[in-house]
C-alpha cells in the first residue's frame, strides 16, 4: 500500500508533469517502442505521429497524480480506459513493460531530481493503478466470454456487403467466418479491426463505432476516406477503402465501449458532425425499434449536400417514428431549403421546443464540436450528467 508520505511525493511532481508531461510521456514512448517494438502492433502509431496519445496519457498521469489522496474519484475515467484496452486486447503483462519504461523515463527525464524515494513511490503508485486496470479489464473480459456469441481477442469476419454512403464513407458489413453467433451490442459501442499495413510492417488497431442497431445477423462499421493519402489518423480507413472488398477478411475485437443509450423517460437530443454520427444512427434505429414514444430530435452537420451520409436513412426513420425531427447544417451553402440551414452545426438557430432542458444529449465528433456545443448546453442551464460524448481517438477532453 501507499504511503501518506508517499502520496506528498507524488504530489509533489503535479508542477512538473503540468509542464513537462508531454515531454515526459514523448519520453516514454520513444523509449517503450526501442525496447519492445512488438508493442507497435498494438499502439496506434497514427496518434504517435500527431501526439494525441503522448498528450492523452500526459493527461492521465496528472490527473492521477492530482487525485492520489482518492483515486476513487477517477473510477469513470479507468472504466473508460478498460474500455479501450480490452478493445485492443492489453493483458496483465503489458502492465509490467509499461511499468517498466515509465519509472525509468521519470528517472531519465527528471535527472537528478528523480531521488531513489520519488522512483519508488511512483512505482507503488504506479502498480496501484495498474491492479485496478486489471481487475477492471478482467471483469470486461469475463463478461465478454460470458455473452452468448461473445469472444476475446481477435476473431475473424468476412466482408459480406460493402455499400457507398458518400464519396467519403463507405459501410462494411461483417459476419464471422466461423458462422458463429453474434453477441447482442448496446447502441453506440464500437468494435476494433486490425490489419496489416505493408508500409509500416505494423499490424495496426484502429476502433470503429457500430453504425447500426444489433440484429444478431451482422456487425456494420461506416468507414470514412481521410485525405491527403498517407496522412497518419487515416492510414487504415483509407487501406480498408482501397484494399477490401466483399470476400475479404478482417479480424475484429468483440463490441466495448462506455458511451451507450440510456433507458430514460427524458427526451432525446442526438447532435453529430461528419461521421461523428455513426454510434447516435445506431442508438436512434434502437429508440425507432422499440417504438419509443419520446420526442427524439436529430441534428446533423456535414460539409453539404453530396456528402451526408445517411440521410435517406434519417427520413426512412423519421417516417416510421413521427416524434422525430431532423435538422441538417451544411458548411458549403448550396440549394438550400426549410430543411437544411447554412453553416456549421449551431444550436443557437434551433428553437428551444427542440433543446429541452430535461433531455439527454448525444455528441459525437471532433473535439472542437464537442467543446463548443457542451458549452452551449450548459451555459443554457443542461445538467452536465445530461450531456453525453464521445470523441474519436484517445479521450483528450476533461468537461465538468
Amino acid at each position: 500500500m501507499i504511503t501518506e508520505a508517499q502520496k506528498e511525493l507524488i504530489k509533489g511532481t503535479v508542477p512538473v508533469l503540468q509542464e513537462h508531461g508531454v515531454a515526459l510521456t514523448s519520453h516514454f514512448y520513444k523509449r517503450m517502442f526501442t525496447h519492445n517494438p512488438e508493442l507497435k502492433h498494438i499502439f496506434n502509431m497514427g496518434n504517435q505521429q500527431n501526439a494525441r496519445q503522448q498528450t492523452a496519457l500526459a493527461t492521465a498521469v496528472l490527473a492521477y497524480a492530482e487525485h492520489i489522496e482518492n483515486p476513487s474519484v477517477l473510477l469513470a475515467a479507468v472504466k473508460h480506459i478498460g474500455q479501450k484496452h480490452s478493445s485492443l486486447h492489453i493483458r496483465p503483462e503489458h502492465y509490467q513493460i509499461v511499468g517498466k519504461h515509465l519509472l525509468a523515463s521519470i528517472q531519465e527525464v527528471l535527472g537528478n531530481a528523480a531521488t531513489d524515494e520519488l522512483i519508488e513511490a511512483w512505482r507503488v503508485a504506479y502498480f496501484q493503478l495498474a491492479d485496478l486496470m486489471i481487475g477492471v479489464e478482467k471483469d470486461m473480459y469475463d463478461r465478454m466470454i460470458q455473452t452468448e456469441g461473445g469472444w476475446t481477442g481477435w476473431k475473424p469476419f468476412t466482408i459480406v456487403k460493402v455499400e457507398s454512403e458518400t464519396a467519403e464513407i463507405q459501410s462494411i458489413y461483417l459476419k464471422p467466418t466461423d458462422n458463429g453467433r453474434l453477441p447482442k451490442h448496446e447502441a453506440g459501442q464500437y468494435v476494433s479491426v486490425r490489419v496489416f499495413l505493408p508500409e509500416l510492417h505494423l499490424y495496426q488497431p484502429r476502433q470503429y463505432s457500430l453504425s447500426d442497431a444489433s440484429n444478431g445477423e451482422y456487425l456494420r462499421i461506416s468507414v470514412k476516406k481521410e485525405a491527403p493519402e498517407g496522412k497518419p489518423a487515416g492510414m487504415v480507413s483509407n487501406y480498408l477503402h482501397q484494399y477490401f472488398e466483399v470476400g475479404k477478411q478482417l479480424e475484429l475485437t468483440a463490441p466495448t465501449g462506455s458511451f451507450q443509450l440510456i433507458e430514460s423517460e427524458k427526451p432525446y437530443v442526438f447532435v453529430s458532425g461528419g461521421v461523428g454520427q455513426t454510434p447516435l444512427i445506431a442508438m436512434l434505429e434502437h429508440l425507432v425499434d422499440r417504438n419509443e414514444d419520446k420526442a427524439i430530435t436529430w441534428i446533423h452537420g456535414c460539409r453539404n449536400r453530396d456528402l451526408h451520409a445517411f440521410k435517406e436513412r434519417i427520413k426512412t426513420l423519421e417516417n416510421q417514428n413521427p416524434n422525430i425531427t431532423s435538422f441538417s447544417f451544411y458548411d458549403e451553402a448550396q440549394d438550400t431549403n426549410s430543411e437544411v440551414l447554412s453553416g456549421w452545426v449551431d444550436l443557437s438557430k434551433i428553437d428551444a421546443i427542440h433543446l429541452p432542458l430535461e433531455a439527454n444529449y448525444y455528441l459525437c465528433g471532433p473535439s472542437g464540436f464537442i467543446k463548443k456545443h457542451f458549452q452551449y448546453l450548459t451555459d443554457q442551464g443542461v445538467h452536465t450528467e445530461n450531456i453525453h460524448f464521445e470523441e474519436f481517438g484517445p479521450a483528450s477532453l476533461q468537461l465538468n
